[in-house]
Order: C-alpha cells, then structure tokens, then sequence
C-alpha cells in the first residue's frame, strides 16, 4: 500500500464525541500529532473532568519526551463544547459513547446534521459490528471503526475497520492518516464481530477463565504465566512471526492434542458473571479478579500509566519494520564497501 506522505494535521480538523477515559486519550493524541480538534460532550458532566484529563495527559506526555511543548501550545487547538454545530468543518468525526445502539443512532444523527457529506465518521467501538451500525447512518460508506488502545495517545494499536458498505478507498486514507498519530495500523477490509485483535484476546480470556474455573490454576498463577510467556515477545513479534521464530512444527504437533480439550463454550463464564452482577468493575471500584484496598486499586492504575510510558520507549526501538531497516543498512554498507 501506497503511503501518503502530503498529509498535514494542521489543515484535518478533527471532532471527538463523547469525553470519558477513551475519549479524553483519543483528544489528547490528535492534538499530540497537530490536528484541531473539537471535543463535543454528550454528557455535561464530562465537561467539569475532560479539559482536566487532557491537560494531565500532555502534562505527562511532556515529562516523559513524546512532546516538546507545554499543555497551552496544544489546548490552543481545542475546542470543548456541547454543541454539536461546532463540529462543521471537520474532516473526520470520531464517536466514543457508551456501547449502546439507541445512544449511538442519536448521537449520528446529531453528527450528521451539521458536517460535510464528504467528511468521514468513525466509532471507537470495540463491541458493535461496523456494519450495524453504520446502518444507523445516512451515508454508510463514509463510516468506519477507528479501535484504539488506551491511553490511546501512547500505545501504537489502531484497528480501521471496514463495514459492509464501507468506501474502501476512504478506509485506505484512514489507515495512511492514522500514521501521523504514532500508530502501527491494521486495515480490516472485511467487517466481523470483535474484530482483529478482540477475538484474540477474548479466545485468550475464555480460555484463562476456565482454567481457574477448574481448578487448574489460580488467577494469580495465569497472571504470572501469562506476563512471563507472552508479555514477553508480544511487544516485539505477533503470533504469526513468533511461530515462525520458535518452530512451525512443533505447533502443528501441539494443536492435534491440544485444540479438543480447550474450552469453547459459548456462554459467558459464571466467575465473570459472579463479580459483574456483585457490582465488580475491576481497579475502578477496587472489586474484580483481585483482591485490592482502595490504596492498592489507585497504584495499579498509576503503575499502569508509568508502565504504558516505558513500555512505549521500549517498543518504538522495535518498529514492524525493524529487520527491514536493518536489513537495508547492511545492504547500503556493503555496497559502499564494494
């Protein structure tokens, strides 16, 4: 695939819909990477926490050297509004609401009211078909899903997905615009539920469940496993290339014995479903998998942000294309040494 390299940020305003965690890392990564952007609040009361959340992002992105300049250089481009109307003249329009239909269709329709029939829409969606829901739209072509990875403005994931009646060519230009923003995009040409890397993880996640479930293990010791195996190459490979760098066939051989005693249930497991309808939510209310003090939940989330910063220095000095680069400097080297 070609890649755009006239695209400048300064000239694509950009309008973010919805200002909670996601949306509020979303906004900060688009002023990051130059755009103008309008935060429009469906809600009033993200209005009293939004600018507050962006600021401490270019705050810490600053300290941390993904930035040079200081909040105010960036929240010059920002708009935080509740009207909808302010969004004209944007080129793309990102939703991030609740996963809810019924509040996505009116929030299209407000959307759609006041920008260019030329302009894109995308939903940060990570449960809701793209096809579905750009059925809820007056023109479907010009909807994608734009999939982020929080915080959104240091992790280099971003999933372009392509509906049913998705413009083909305008998914392309998402997936070149999305460079400007730091990421490694994947384009998904074909709409299908979860997507790419949701269907990974939650085949991941089933499967770690029903370990515990059956006493095989204990949440501690499938965290551990998991941190120790994968955490380990993920940052660096996919599975594909970490297949190929540890021996194609001996997976061949595991699967046989292997895939007919893995779980596949389809229902939602019980010790989910148990913390779920308890009121668990996890970090944020100190109740899920994990026992936590209200102490231990608030350093878990500030442990995360620093970890997602450190993270990122350590990946970005392994790009996707990192052996290609390498590849093609000892080429140039031995060349000149001909």
């Amino acid at each position: 695939m070609m890649r755009d390299t006239q695209l400048n940020a300064a000239e694509i305003k950009i309008g973010v819909v919805g200002l909670g965690l996601m949306g509020c890392s979303i906004t900060t990564c688009l002023l990051m990477a130059g755009h103008p952007v309008v935060a429009v609040a469906p809600v009033s009361i993200d209005l009293a926490f939004a600018l507050k959340r962006i600021t401490k992002h270019l705050q810490r992105s600053r300290r941390e050297k993904l930035v040079t300049n200081a909040p105010d250089f960036y929240l010059q481009h920002l708009s935080i509004t509740e009207d909808y109307d302010q969004l004209r003249g944007c080129a793309l329009v990102i939703e991030c609401t609740l996963e809810n239909l019924d509040i996505k269709k009116v929030v299209y329709s407000k959307i759609e009211a006041v920008i260019d029939e030329n302009a894109l829409l995308a939903s940060n969606t990570s449960a809701i078909p793209i096809s579905i829901l750009q059925q809820q739209t007056s023109h479907p072509s010009r909807f994608f899903g734009l999939h982020w990875a929080e915080p959104s403005h240091t992790t280099r994931f971003l999933e372009v997905i392509c509906g049913n009646e998705s413009d083909i060519t305008k998914g392309e230009y998402l997936y070149e615009l999305s460079h400007l923003w730091g990421k490694e995009p994947t384009l998904v040409r074909k709409d299908i539920r979860g997507f790419i890397t949701n269907r990974i993880m939650y085949a991941m996640y089933r499967e770690a469940i029903s370990l515990v479930e059956q006493g095989y293990a204990t949440v501690e010791d499938v965290d551990r496993a998991c941190r120790n195996n994968a955490g380990y190459w993920m940052t660096l490979v996919g599975v594909f290339r970490w297949m190929d760098l540890t021996g194609v066939p001996a997976y061949h051989t595991v699967m046989k014995d292997l895939f007919p005693t893995l779980n596949n249930s389809a229902e939602v497991p019980k010790l989910i479903d148990e913390i779920v309808k308890s009121g668990g939510k996890g970090v944020a209310n100190a109740h899920g998998f994990h026992s936590y003090t209200p102490e231990e939940a608030k350093l878990w989330e500030e442990t995360f942000t620093a970890f997602s910063y450190d993270i990122r220095k350590l990946a970005l000095k392994y790009p996707e294309d990192v052996v290609k680069k390498k590849l093609k400097t000892l080429q140039k080297k031995n060349i000149n040494a001909k």
